[in-house]
C-alpha cells in the first residue's frame, strides 16, 4: 500500500510540475525532480524504461544518475577513478 501511495504521489507531482512551472521561480523543476525520484523508486516499469534511456543516451543517463545520487553511478565513478589511477 505504501509503495502504491508513493507511486501515485510521484505521478501527481509530475502532473503538477507544468502547472507550477508557469509561476515565477523554479518550483516546477523541483516538483518534477521529486516526482521522477518517487516514480523510479516505486515502479519496475519506469526503472526498465530508465535503463533503456541510459543505454541509448549514456551521457543523459549519467547526468540523471548524478542528479538522483544513485548508488550505481557512485560505484561506476569510483571504479573509473581506480582504473584511471592504475
Amino acid at each position: 500500500m505504501v509503495r502504491i501511495a508513493l507511486l501515485v504521489t510521484g505521478l501527481v507531482l509530475l502532473a503538477a510540475a507544468p502547472l507550477v512551472g508557469v509561476l515565477p521561480g523554479p518550483g516546477g523543476v523541483f516538483l518534477a525532480a521529486a516526482g521522477i525520484v518517487l516514480v523510479l523508486r516505486n515502479s519496475r516499469w519506469a526503472r526498465r524504461r530508465f535503463v533503456r534511456l541510459k543505454a541509448q543516451w549514456p551521457r543523459a543517463g549519467d547526468f540523471i544518475d548524478r542528479i538522483l545520487i544513485r548508488g550505481s553511478a557512485k560505484r561506476r565513478r569510483q571504479r573509473a577513478k581506480s582504473l584511471a589511477a592504475n
